[in-house]
């Protein structure tokens, strides 16, 4: 029995040590993800973030990767992963009223961007999970710390809302009393 696999180029490029914060970059690359590459540079041309003319340098370089070293056609080309991990924080001071000082954070990331090569489909779908076998469920986590599992909030009580839709707090910008 021979078993026939299909051969994915799997390109990317990565930018790293980006004067921008890792949450910034993330914001736009969601945008991109699973987009074709003619497609994600449209979304990266309209963006107003800043941080949006780094990802499309390193997106050119995944693309540019492509082209050179694996003889692919960049129009063809599906945003298979982009992602921005933290880098190196730089630590500045900053002075402040009656002889104190401010810590001020300038932070970095790294930017990846992975290209794969499609045969016609227009777009990647996320690879999914696999489900755990079926004996071997594992325990809710209340379960498994030796807790209580939550009593039913009953019929009557409204479900607690996802992250997603959840109200993010507010930063402070002014000091109390101010």
């Amino acid at each position: 029995m021979t078993t026939v696999e299909t051969e994915t180029r799997d390109v990317r490029a990565q930018a790293r040590w980006v004067r921008s914060s890792a949450r910034k970059a993330r914001l736009v690359l969601e945008h991109i993800r699973g987009l074709t590459v003619p497609e994600a540079r449209t979304v990266l041309a309209f963006s107003e973030r800043a941080i949006a003319r780094d990802i499309e340098r390193v997106l050119r370089s995944a693309v540019a990767n492509a082209e050179a070293n694996f003889g692919l056609v960049g129009d063809e080309l599906v945003v298979a992963a982009a992602y921005a991990d933290e880098g190196p924080t730089l630590k500045r001071w900053r002075p402040r009223a009656r002889g104190r000082v401010a810590r001020i954070r300038k932070r970095t990331c790294h930017i990846t961007v992975e290209l794969a090569a499609t045969n016609g489909a227009r777009a990647v779908a996320k690879p999914k999970r696999k489900a755990p076998p079926k004996g071997d469920a594992p325990k809710p986590r209340s379960e498994r710390r030796g807790r209580q599992p939550r009593p039913d909030l009953g019929s009557g009580a409204q479900p607690r809302p996802s992250a997603a839709n959840r109200p993010q707090p507010t930063r402070r910008t002014q000091k109390k009393g101010s």
